[in-house]
């Protein structure tokens, strides 16, 4: 897992979605809007609901979101401390498959951002 390369995933999940996004725009542009007012500021703010996103990603042992959603909580300023008390509560109720995964996000966090 320390040598997991999330960026290239990103960039193929991108890639082999290109042609879907323009077979099925409407869908993909709802997906997109979707996505967008999901994480847009409210009660809660867009970085806890990023937090809460990779959370998901994580219980559900889907990399591809985790790198999709720890990109976006740099970009969000979140801390690393904030990133390690998610992934605890990851592990409280995902146990040890969610352990792993918290690795790879760790793994993901590191390596999307060196200067974090």
């Amino acid at each position: 897992m320390a040598t997991f390369d999330h960026s290239g995933l990103m960039q193929d999940i991108n890639d082999s979605l290109a042609p879907f996004r323009k077979a099925q725009p409407d869908a993909m542009a709802g997906f997109g809007a979707l996505a967008k007012a999901a994480i847009t500021d409210g009660v809660l703010s867009a970085k806890q609901k990023e937090l809460i996103a990779l959370s998901i990603g994580v219980t559900q042992r889907c990399s591809g979101c985790i790198g999709f959603h720890v990109k976006a909580l740099h970009r969000l300023q979140c801390t690393r401390a904030e990133l390690e008390e998610m992934l605890a509560v990851c592990v409280y109720m995902g146990g040890g498959p969610a352990l792993m995964y918290a690795a790879e996000a760790i793994t993901a966090w590191e390596k999307l951002n060196p200067q974090a």
